[in-house]
């Protein structure tokens, strides 16, 4: 019996789905033989001989390994140990719940995942105390822009304000704080979420924690951990740290078994839709003088790209307003830069062809779009800009990566498929149907390989055609096994 850890030689019947399906003349059952880490051969089942370990597929499906392309890790990973309250429907609600969570180890109260866009209440500081009392309480918004603190909290902190509302950099501070759980706890709760993602396809991440990740990923490497390839970012803050430590964008990381390599260079130059940060061209309704927020001016990013072009990392520009993503766009122009726009939630129609132009990658998260899609229809009503572009930045001839966000939402690039697939996830119609895009489309977004000889052997067996599967099956798309360079990271 097949069991984790083991290093397969040969993958017997089983059929190709996804990139590298175009290289068979038919769906019939191949043998897909693995040899040091690579796919060797695909042959007819039974024509060639295998020497190892074999994993019979008995007709199952098998797609290259799947990709999530932006993970928030460490609060992905702890994101299991604080208060689920994406469901609350008032601030009332959400403060009410709250004061019967149990504190964790260091004394906090944490729940995530609120929404306060939708709730008809606004989140005060007299509501949360009133809930929570004396007990530090922290509350982070699904989209990781604001926090709404308590009183204990906020002078835990040292911070203040009117609200408990904290937004931005000074969220994200409060964020990387409540995150710096003591080494070997959040490497266990890392290990843990990367076992569960393995049980998903999941073969690699781009890691966007807030954080110092060299030290850490080479931490966790040696401490056991071995699901996901991981390319993880660096900040602006330690980007002169990174450079003269030799790193650059692309580079293994020494001593990780060859699993982490150095990513981009990661640039928050606008804020959220959730939040009304987005920074936009047209403004918010209810304000003329509110057109979101722009954390970096135009020179300061012409700045740090230009750094980072002369130090050899690639940039992954967080721009989720049309104002933002064309102020990306200018500033690759001017310097070269190359890498991802993330998010690009909403763009210009003239700046969709520039992606491809440019050599840049649009890395956009689908479940946002459905997640968001009443909020868009409110808050960017007045917008000109396409929202949530998928097929249109396909047809531009861009590259595009899906990914999640976690925890902003689950981290299960199936997920991410079937929302780009269907464009909804309930009853009602799909929202902006000509941004779909096809099962082949949705698989070449999620994946890094394709099954044929000389790529990784990352692969994911499942029990399910992808491309006749609908939006359901593929969210619940049952995964046999996942390989990760031959050896079995999860055996369903």
């Amino acid at each position: 019996m097949t069991e984790v850890g083991a290093h397969i030689a040969m993958i017997r019947g089983v059929r190709v789905a996804g990139p590298g399906r175009e290289f068979l003349i038919d769906d019939e059952p191949v043998d897909i033989h693995i040899a040091a880490g690579q796919i060797v051969d695909i042959a007819p089942t039974g024509a060639l001989p295998a020497g190892g370990d074999i994993l019979d597929a008995d007709g199952a499906w098998a797609v290259p390994g799947l990709w999530d392309s932006h993970v928030h890790t460490v609060q992905w990973a702890l994101a299991s140990e604080r208060e689920q309250i994406g469901d609350s429907v008032s601030a009332l609600d959400a403060a009410s719940r709250m004061s019967s969570v149990a504190p964790l180890a260091d004394g906090r109260r944490v729940g995530t995942g609120f929404r306060d866009a939708f709730w008809a209440d606004a989140p005060t500081l007299e509501v949360l105390d009133a809930g929570t009392g004396a007990v530090p309480t922290y509350l982070i918004n699904a989209d990781v822009h604001s926090v709404w603190l308590n009183s204990a909290a906020l002078a835990r902190e040292r911070f203040s304000s009117p609200d408990g509302v904290l937004r931005e950099e000074d969220a994200f501070e409060i964020s990387r704080r409540i995150n710096a759980v003591e080494p070997s706890h959040g490497d266990r709760a890392v290990r843990a979420a990367g076992d569960a993602a393995a049980a998903r396809g999941v073969t690699g991440i781009v890691d966007f924690d807030m954080a110092w990740n060299a030290d850490a990923w080479g931490r966790r490497v040696g401490d056991g951990f071995a699901t996901q390839r991981v390319e993880f970012a660096v900040y602006p803050a330690d980007f002169a740290r990174a450079v003269g430590a030799g790193l650059r964008s692309g580079e293994q990381l020494p001593d990780a078994d060859g699993l982490v390599r150095v990513g981009p260079l990661k640039i928050i130059t606008d804020g959220s839709l959730g939040t009304r940060t987005a920074a936009c061209t047209h403004a918010y309704p209810g304000d003329d003088a509110d057109f979101g927020v722009m954390n970096i001016s135009p020179n300061e990013l012409i700045g740090l790209l230009t750094d980072a072009v002369g130090s050899g990392f690639a940039v992954a520009i967080h721009a989720i307003g049309d104002r933002a993503v064309s102020s990306a766009l200018d500033a690759v122009t001017v310097t070269g830069a190359s890498g991802t726009i993330e998010h690009a939630q909403l763009v210009r129609h003239a700046d969709l062809t520039r992606f491809a132009r440019l050599g840049l990658t649009a890395s956009v998260q689908p479940v946002h779009a459905l997640d968001d899609r009443d909020l868009v229809d409110g808050y960017w009503a007045a917008q000109t800009s396409v929202g949530y572009p998928m097929a249109s930045l396909l047809r531009a001839g861009a590259e595009l990566r899906l990914g999640s966000d976690a925890p902003v939402a689950p981290l299960d690039p199936w997920h991410a498929m079937a929302a780009a697939v269907e464009r909804t996830n309930d009853e009602r119609e799909p929202w902006h149907p000509e941004e779909r895009l096809t099962v082949d489309e949705a698989l070449g977004a999620s994946v890094r390989s394709a099954i044929r000889p000389g790529d990784l052997a990352d692969l994911v067996v499942c029990d399910v055609d992808p491309h006749a599967a609908a939006g359901s099956t593929l969210r619940t798309m049952p995964v046999l096994a996942t390989l990760l360079g031959g050896r079995v990271t999860h055996i369903g």
